[in-house]
């Protein structure tokens, strides 16, 4: 009894997943769209991964695949929403565990490499591409690191600490957020360890050079960014320095305080954009391979952007 009951739900996983909004946080639309995209690009890596290797037998030959490429992207979906672990899942479409590994592990690279959607048509990949975005929009934009909680290193291996932040004191992975004055998400970088600074991580990301050298625009950032205003020109800005650290006058305690809040509430929307990411629960906290980070944040800012895309064009 319980095999059919298993194989009815691997026959309605489909309809329930694309249908109910809450399961992937993706509109059926948008849905629609990802496996006209990247469809394509999973089959043409699957003919070449069959065609790289000396066979016995031609290609085509041999048992079917059942599970097919729109179960694989699904399955990768709720992986990322929820967390949800591969048992459950192969449970759910009816097939082997190592099917489901197999599955996100092809398919997650592919919605990683898609960039951010800022309209149809339009992707930002790079952050170069965000920069010149923002310059040629007139647009503000935001940045801030975020931090993942990962697994802890095993005992004895080498660099252990280099997970550990200087804040948090718990074991993390680091990604830079760039959102615009709305909160849309606009980039968001590869995983570094928890124990780089923010600036060290936007440094090595280039987005000095990039702002000193490109278009005239406004950054927001927060006091971890500071020393970047004088680098770019002053197109980072940063919270206001604090010139009496003693015995400060009333009036200028007041000034300060108001010229804190008012830039905090420009850059509040940029948290707002950290918290729509950390809504998929394989950002709230991942317990598989750290590899694997600097793939699931790409590809969750992907999908968050694309949905966030299609919502704004029908309002």
């Amino acid at each position: 009894m319980w095999l059919v009951e298993l194989f009815m739900m691997g026959v309605g996983a489909r309809e329930l997943i694309v249908a109910e909004y809450r399961v992937t946080g993706l509109s059926p639309e948008v849905i629609a769209e990802l496996v006209a995209e990247v469809g394509p690009l999973w089959e043409a890596q699957h003919q070449a991964r069959l065609t790289a290797r000396p066979r016995k037998r031609a290609v085509g030959a041999g048992a079917k695949r059942r599970f097919v490429f729109v179960d694989r992207l699904l399955a990768t979906l709720v992986n990322l929403r929820h967390g949800t672990t591969h048992d459950v899942l192969a449970c759910w479409f009816g097939v082997d565990r190592s099917t489901i590994t197999r599955a996100i592990g092809e398919v997650r690279p592919l919605l990683a490499q898609r960039g951010c959607t800022i309209a149809p048509g339009i992707r930002l990949r790079t952050l170069a591409d965000v920069v010149e975005h923002l310059g040629s929009s007139r647009q503000t934009g935001i940045i801030d690191g975020t931090e993942i909680r990962v697994r802890r290193p095993a005992a004895g291996r080498k660099d252990r600490d280099r997970f550990v932040p200087g804040k948090t004191k718990q074991n993390a992975v680091k990604s830079m957020v760039v959102t615009d004055d709305e909160g849309r998400v606009l980039f968001c970088s590869p995983a570094r360890p928890g124990s780089c600074a923010d600036i060290t991580q936007a440094r090595q990301l280039g987005l000095a050079t990039l702002l000193a050298d490109g278009p005239f625009l406004e950054v927001l950032a927060d006091a971890g960014y500071q020393g970047m205003g004088a680098q770019t020109g002053g197109r980072v800005v940063t919270p206001p320095h604090r010139k009496f650290k003693k015995n400060a006058p009333a009036w200028y305690e007041k000034m300060h305080g108001q010229k804190r809040k008012a830039h905090s509430s420009r850059r509040i929307r940029v948290e707002h954009g950290i918290a729509h990411l950390k809504n998929w629960r394989s950002l709230a906290r991942h317990h598989g391979r750290r590899e694997h980070m600097s793939d699931m944040i790409q590809a969750v800012a992907g999908l968050l952007s694309h949905q966030q895309s299609i919502t704004c064009s029908h309002a």
